[in-house]
């Protein structure tokens, strides 16, 4: 049986991969608002993926604020799928 990748085990790297998987890209504000994280946290882990190549992070400017900006990568698609397919096998025992 396939490990469950301990990358995407984590429930707020899980819960950013599953939003990422449904939308072009999502801002920091939004992923912190639908995955009910702390922005210390969310940043963390936002990093951790973005290290494994899973997602990429631009940081840019509008007006004067800053904005942070994610989207999946192929790898990351692959690697949560990969997941999803693992968790099933488990839930087919």
């Amino acid at each position: 049986m396939k490990e469950l990748n301990p990358l995407l085990h984590s429930q707020l790297r899980l819960a950013v991969m599953s939003i990422l998987m449904n939308v072009e890209e999502a801002d920091f504000v939004y992923l912190k608002e639908k995955t009910e994280s702390t922005a210390g946290n969310l940043s963390v882990q936002l990093d951790k993926l973005s290290s494994a190549g899973y997602i990429t992070v631009t940081k840019g400017f509008v007006g004067k604020k800053t904005r942070t900006v994610c989207r999946i990568t192929a790898t990351g698609r692959d690697a949560f799928e990969e997941y999803v397919d693992a968790l099933r096998q488990y839930i087919s025992l």
